[in-house]
């Protein structure tokens, strides 16, 4: 039994989630936890095997009178998010996640916990050991390098699974059950720069904005959370209006799909404007804090003294730099006009580094209308562009089409309202799932998504409510018992 979540119910998902927690899995560096996902299956003597991307399948039969019900996939992915907050050392490649229990909710030590989607998987890997559950044949599907562009979806082939049904385990709202989710693009722009030789002239400070929320840039983006990068690119671009400044470096944001929590600035200002300097700094801090007071709490500006370094970027780099990102659009560009609630179309301003030679900008699009994910990617394309930066464009992923006369959605409003005594909420959400993915592979296969209550997924704040689990635990094994036969 796990040592710290062993003793919640239902004990055989919170065992595997404690012990999912225990092996490391950054995207792309999955092998740890798909080898341990693997020897469950073996252990249990499934059938269980890799396809040559590297996901996990493993095959369950059908319990004793239910051979004849449709088969069905339960799919999750084995990656998750790292981040961490700043003061926190945590190697990610290599140490396990700390989870611990702070009032009715399961976090992790100064990083994100991994419960999207490790408690998906966790209960996959209940049900597959779990002997007294009733249902028809089961595949547990476990893709890799979901976080980082869906990769281990797009890599399935369309021969390798036999089921009818598919179930996404990869939802974070207990009481809802999705049917349609956006697609999505990512926009990579660099800046070339010229190094000019750093003068004795300048003393050089970090300038640094942190203490945001960030979070999921699909599942947040319209709570009109502060964005550190842009925050920072105000601060820069503000002062240098009327005031000499060099950037030398700047930093900021770790994931394509994450709102940037924290960015930096190594900038110099000549000595005599030190305490100039000083002062905007100080005053702009209190003016982002009155203006974020309510949505961004803990947002902190601070400026620390730092070595002069060696080089600074070109003053016209710096000045088409600072343009573009302070133009460059962040946030919701509209809202669904059928689906009451639902961001339709965003755009999210998320990383950006400094190298020797360039300084590279990521943003991410999404829609859950194909047009408009190509309309609001031209839109970043251009602004960079205009700026003099050269911009690429990936082929991202596809949205899923709701279908809202699914017969496996009929079974799971059913079997939630019989077992709850109220009927669940039916949404599409503008976060990219695999089901888009995997329905243009199985473009006959019935698939819903759901799951229990998550927030702050992508950031260190990410907690799982444990009162949602049970209900979880029970809609999904009800939903297997009551599936349809073939």
């Amino acid at each position: 039994m796990g040592k710290i979540l062993g003793h919640l119910k239902p004990s055989l998902i919170w065992e595997h989630f404690e012990e999912i927690c225990k092996h490391p899995r950054p995207s792309k560096k999955e092998e740890k936890i798909a080898e341990y996902v693997f020897s469950v299956g073996k252990r249990n003597n499934l059938e269980t095997f890799r396809d040559k991307f590297g996901n996990v399948i493993i095959r369950k039969p059908a319990s004793p009178g239910y051979e004849n019900r449709k088969t069905v996939v339960l799919q999750g992915h084995l990656d998750m998010v790292c981040e961490k907050n700043s003061d926190v050392i945590h190697d990610f490649d290599n140490e396990p996640i700390y989870p611990y229990i702070d009032n009715g909710w399961v976090r992790a030590k100064g990083t994100t916990l991994g419960a999207d989607n490790g408690i998906g998987v966790a209960a996959s890997l209940a049900v597959l050991e779990d002997k007294d559950l009733q249902h028809g044949p089961i595949e547990c599907l476990f893709t890799l390098d979901e976080e980082t562009g869906l990769t281990g979806a797009a890599g399935l082939k369309s021969n390798t699974l036999k089921a009818d049904i598919l179930l996404n385990l990869d939802s974070e709202e207990e009481g809802s059950i999705y049917i349609g989710c956006a697609g999505g693009k990512t926009t990579v722009s660099k800046f070339k720069y010229k190094a000019d030789k750093a003068s004795g002239k300048y003393s050089a400070f970090e300038v640094k904005v942190s203490g945001l929320l960030g979070g999921h840039s699909g599942l947040e983006i319209h709570q009109g959370r502060g964005n550190a990068i842009k925050i920072l690119t105000r601060l820069l671009t503000n002062y240098s209006n009327e005031n000499k400044i060099r950037l030398s470096r700047i930093e900021g944001g770790n994931k394509h799909n994450a709102i940037p929590r924290e960015a930096l600035a190594l900038v110099l200002v000549p000595k005599e404007d030190d305490n100039k300097f000083k002062k905007f700094v100080k005053k702009f801090n209190d003016i982002v804090k009155a203006e974020n007071s309510t949505s961004e709490p803990g947002l902190v500006g601070s400026l620390a003294a730092n070595a002069l370094p060696k080089y600074m970027i070109d003053k016209d780099t710096q000045k088409n730099l600072l343009l573009a990102l302070y133009g460059v659009p962040h946030g919701v560009i509209k809202m669904s006009y059928d689906i009451p609630g639902l961001t339709e179309t965003s755009t999210n301003l998320a990383t950006i580094t400094t190298d020797e030679k360039y300084i590279t900008v990521v943003t991410s699009q999404r829609s859950s209308v194909a047009s408009e994910i190509e309309d609001v990617a031209d839109m970043v394309h251009s602004v960079f562009n205009l700026a003099g930066a050269k911009s690429e464009v990936t082929d991202g992923y596809p949205g899923w089409k709701p279908n809202v006369n699914s017969e496996i959605l009929g079974v799971a409003k059913n079997t939630y309202t019989q077992l709850f005594n109220k009927e669940p909420e039916i949404k599409a959400i503008h976060a990219g799932l695999e089901c888009g993915i995997i329905s243009e592979k199985y473009p006959d296969m019935d698939m819903i998504s759901f799951g229990p209550t998550l927030f702050g997924v992508h950031s260190p704040d990410e907690k799982m409510e444990i009162s949602s689990i049970p209900k979880f635990w029970d809609l999904l094994t009800n939903i297997l018992k009551n599936v349809p036969q073939k």
